[in-house]
C-alpha cells in the first residue's frame, strides 16, 4: 500500500510540475475555452431557457472564487471551466440580441425597403439587402427586419439601385432555408445572425419610393464605397476593374463568374476577400513608409518615438480600410488582429506572437461568437497561428547559409506552404474541394500583392486629390492582370481541382484540438496533438455518406450507387444537387448524375401528373412526392411529401438490419431560435 501511495504522490507531483510549466502560455488557452463553450451552445438540440443562463452566471462566479483557494496547479482547470461557461452565455446572449421576425410562409406581393447592401448571388444576379421593410397586409411586429432580394428580371431594369435609396418591387419571398441535408451548412442560422428574416427574388423592375437617406453614417460610408468602386471601374477594364474594386471597396459585383471560378479552382479566391492578408500588407507598407519618412530627418529620428507614431498611422490606415471595405465580419476580424499587433508595437512588445493572436481571437469571439462556426474564422486563425508558431521556431535557427536575396524568397515559400497546409483541411471540410496546384498559384501571386498591388493602391489614394490616381491604379492593374492570368492558367491544368467527401461532425474539432495542443502546450506532452490529428484524418477517411437523400421540398432525391450518386431530376433544385454531389466528394454535374437514376425501391413522383398516374406502392418502397400525397395514406410504403418534409427538413437514410435508419435535418439542427419548424406530427407510414 505504501508503494501505491508513493506512486500516486509521485504522479501528482509530476502532473503539478507539468501544469506549472504552462504558466507563461495559458493566455493561448483562453480563446480555446471560450470556443468550447460557444460550440457547446450551437451543438444543442434545444434552446436553453433563461434559468440556464442564470445558473451559468452563478457557477462562473463560484468558479472564479474557487480559483483563489485552489492550489496553483489546479486553478487553471476551474478558470478554464468558467471560460467555457462564459462562451456558452455569450453565444446565447448574442443569439437573443439579434432576434427578429422571420417569415414563416411563402409570400408574393409588394416589397418596400431601404437599400443597405448590394452584392451578387451565385447565379450572378444583383442582390439587394433591404431594411425598414414593408410587406402587404403584414403588421410591423411580424415584418422581418431585413430581407434580401435578387433581381432576375430580363425586361426594363427600372431605377438604378444606390445606397440608401428606398425602393419598391413585387417579389417572391420565403423563409431562409434549412440545411440541404442533415448536418449540412445551416443557412437558417447564418441568416438569423445576419438579421435576414426572408430571402427571395423579383422579376419586376425596381421603383424608387424616396430619395437616398442622408445623415446616416453607415449609409454615407456605403455610398462612398460604391462611388469609389464605380470610379475604379472607369479607370480599369474587364475583370481587372472588378478585381481592383473587390480588394479596395469589397464590391464584387463587377467581376465575372468565369474569373471567380478560375480564382476558386486555383485557390486564389482568398485574394478577393479583404482579410488578414490585405490588412496586414497595407498596415505593414504604411508602417514601413512612415518609419522611413520619419527617419529621413534627424529631429524626428532622434527625438520622437518613431515606431509608435508609425504604428498609430498604420492603425489609422487600417481603420480607414475597414470602413472603405464595408466592414464585413472577415475584415473586422482582420482589423482586430492588426490592431492588437500595432498596439503591442506602441507599448514596446513583440507585434507578432501567439499572445497577440490569442487576444485577437478573444475579442472576435466575445463580439461575434457565431463567427466560430464559419470557415472564415477557422481558416484565418489557423493560418495565423501556424505562421506565428513556425516563424517563431525559425527565429532561433541559423539561416546564414541563405544568400541575402534568397531570404525573402524563402520566407514567401514557407509562409505560403504553412498557411496552405493549415487551411487546406478546413477548406476541404467546408467546401469539399481542394486545389491541386494551389501552392504554385499562391507562390506566383501572393508576393505580388505586397510588392506591387497594395503599395499601388495606397499610391492611387494619395494621388486621387490631384486627379493622378490613374498612375497607381494602372500599376495595380498590371499586378491584378498577372494574378488573373495565373488563375486561368492553373485552373486550366488537368486535375486542377480535386473533390473530397464531407467529414463527420467530430473530424474538425479533433483536428483543431490536436493542432492547438501541438502549438500551445509547453513540453513533451504537446506531441499528443500529432496522434489526435492523425486520428481525425482516419475518421475522415472512414466517413460514410447516406445511401438516400431527400430534399426538404421533395423536389429532388439522391440514391447512392456503385457509380456515384443518382439524382431523380436532371434540372431543378440545382443548389441542392450541387451540394449533395460535392459532399459525396465526387463533383460532377446534375445532368450526369440524373442518367444513373433507375428508381425501383425508391420512387420519385414529381408533379400532379406523376402522382395521379401512380398505380400504388408495395411494402418496402419509399415514395417521395413533390406535392401533397394524401392519396397514398394507408398504403404499406413509406411516403415523404411536402407536408411531412416541412416538419422534418431534408432527410438522410441509411440501411440497417432493422430497416432504414432515418436522420432528419430537424434531428440535427434541433428546435432553436433560428429554426421555424411546425409542430411535429406522427407520420402516417
Amino acid at each position: 500500500m505504501a508503494g501505491i501511495g508513493g506512486a500516486v504522490r509521485k504522479a501528482a507531483g509530476g502532473a503539478e510540475t507539468t501544469l506549472l510549466a504552462q504558466r507563461g502560455a495559458l493566455l493561448g488557452w483562453v480563446p480555446v475555452c471560450l470556443a468550447c463553450g460557444i460550440a457547446c451552445y450551437f451543438s444543442l438540440g434545444w434552446e436553453p431557457a433563461w434559468p440556464v443562463y442564470l445558473w451559468g452566471v452563478l457557477l462562473v462566479m463560484a468558479l472564479l472564487g474557487v480559483t483563489k483557494v485552489l492550489p496553483e496547479a489546479l486553478s487553471p482547470f476551474a478558470l478554464g471551466l468558467g471560460l467555457c461557461l462564459i462562451g456558452f452565455i455569450l453565444a446565447g446572449a448574442r443569439a437573443h440580441s439579434v432576434a427578429g421576425p422571420v417569415l414563416s410562409w411563402r409570400y408574393y406581393g409588394a416589397v418596400e425597403g431601404r437599400i443597405i447592401a448590394m452584392d451578387r448571388s451565385q447565379s450572378d444576379a444583383l442582390r439587394l439587402t433591404l431594411d425598414r421593410v414593408r410587406l402587404d397586409n403584414i403588421p410591423p411586429h411580424r415584418t422581418p427586419q431585413r430581407v434580401r432580394v435578387s433581381l432576375h428580371g430580363k425586361g426594363p431594369a427600372g431605377i438604378t439601385p444606390e445606397p440608401g435609396l428606398r425602393v419598391m418591387t413585387t417579389a417572391h419571398l420565403s423563409p431562409p432555408a434549412g440545411p440541404v441535408e442533415p448536418g449540412g451548412f445551416d443557412f437558417q442560422r447564418h441568416a438569423w445572425f445576419a438579421r435576414l428574416g426572408a430571402v427571395g427574388y423579383t422579376r419586376v423592375p425596381l421603383m424608387g419610393v424616396a430619395q437616398a437617406s442622408e445623415g446616416h453614417a453607415g449609409l454615407t460610408v456605403f455610398r462612398i464605397r460604391m462611388a469609389a468602386s464605380a470610379h475604379i471601374q472607369t479607370r480599369l477594364s474587364g475583370d481587372t476593374s472588378g478585381f481592383a474594386a473587390a480588394i479596395t471597396t469589397g464590391d464584387r459585383s463587377a467581376i465575372s463568374q468565369d474569373a471567380l471560378t478560375a480564382l476558386r479552382v486555383s485557390n486564389l479566391a482568398h485574394l478577393l476577400a479583404i482579410s488578414g492578408l490585405h490588412m496586414g500588407l497595407l498596415t505593414a507598407f504604411v508602417f514601413a513608409s512612415l518609419r522611413l519618412l520619419l527617419a529621413a530627418h534627424p529631429v524626428p529620428a532622434l527625438r520622437w518615438p518613431t515606431k509608435g507614431i508609425a504604428a498609430i498611422g498604420a492603425l489609422a490606415a487600417a481603420a480607414g480600410y475597414l470602413a472603405l471595405s464595408g466592414g464585413n465580419v472577415a475584415t473586422q476580424r482582420a482589423f482586430i488582429m492588426v490592431a492588437v499587433a500595432l498596439a503591442a508595437l506602441m507599448i514596446g512588445r513583440r507585434a507578432i506572437s501567439l499572445r497577440a493572436v490569442a487576444v485577437a481571437a478573444i475579442i472576435v469571439l466575445v463580439l461575434r461568437p457565431e463567427a466560430l462556426m464559419g470557415p472564415g474564422f477557422q481558416m484565418s486563425f489557423a493560418a495565423t497561428t501556424a505562421l506565428v508558431a513556425v516563424f517563431g521556431w525559425l527565429r532561433g535557427k541559423d539561416r546564414n547559409w541563405l544568400p541575402g536575396w534568397a531570404k525573402p524568397v524563402f520566407a514567401a515559400v514557407v509562409s505560403s506552404a504553412v498557411a496552405g497546409l493549415a487551411t487546406a483541411p478546413i477548406a476541404a471540410a467546408h467546401f469539399n474541394a481542394f486545389a491541386q496546384y494551389g501552392l504554385i498559384a499562391n507562390l506566383a501571386s501572393v508576393p505580388l500583392m505586397g510588392v506591387l498591388i497594395i503599395p499601388s493602391a495606397v499610391l492611387a489614394l494619395i494621388l486621387a486629390p490631384l486627379g493622378l490616381d490613374w498612375i497607381g491604379l494602372g500599376l495595380m492593374g498590371l499586378g491584378l492582370d498577372w494574378i488573373l492570368g495565373v488563375a486561368r492558367a492553373v485552373s486550366a491544368l488537368n486535375g486542377a481541382r480535386g473533390h473530397i467527401v464531407s467529414p463527420g461532425p467530430w473530424v474538425l474539432p479533433l483536428l483543431a484540438l490536436g493542432f492547438l495542443m501541438l502549438v500551445l502546450w509547453q513540453g513533451r506532452l504537446r506531441w499528443i496533438g500529432v496522434p489526435a490529428m492523425a486520428l481525425s484524418f482516419v475518421l475522415w477517411h472512414g466517413a460514410v455518406r447516406p445511401e438516400l437523400l431527400i430534399s426538404d421540398t421533395g423536389t429532388l432525391v439522391g440514391v447512392m450507387t456503385e457509380q456515384g450518386r443518382a439524382l431523380s431530376n436532371a434540372k431543378g433544385a440545382g443548389f441542392v444537387a450541387r451540394n449533395w454531389l460535392e459532399n459525396d466528394g465526387a463533383g460532377g454535374t446534375q445532368e450526369a448524375a440524373a442518367k444513373l437514376w433507375q428508381g425501383g425501391e425508391v420512387v420519385h413522383l414529381s408533379g400532379k401528373r406523376a402522382l395521379a398516374g401512380f398505380p400504388g406502392c408495395r411494402a418496402g418502397q419509399i415514395i417521395v412526392a413533390s406535392i401533397k400525397a394524401d392519396v397514398l395514406s394507408g398504403h404499406p410504403c413509406m411516403v415523404f411529401d411536402p407536408t411531412r418534409l416541412k416538419q422534418t427538413g431534408a432527410v438522410a437514410m441509411q440501411k440497417a438490419d432493422a430497416g432504414w435508419q432515418i436522420t432528419t435535418a430537424r434531428d440535427i439542427a434541433g428546435d432553436r431560435l433560428w429554426t421555424n419548424w411546425p409542430k411535429a406530427q406522427a407520420p402516417e407510414n
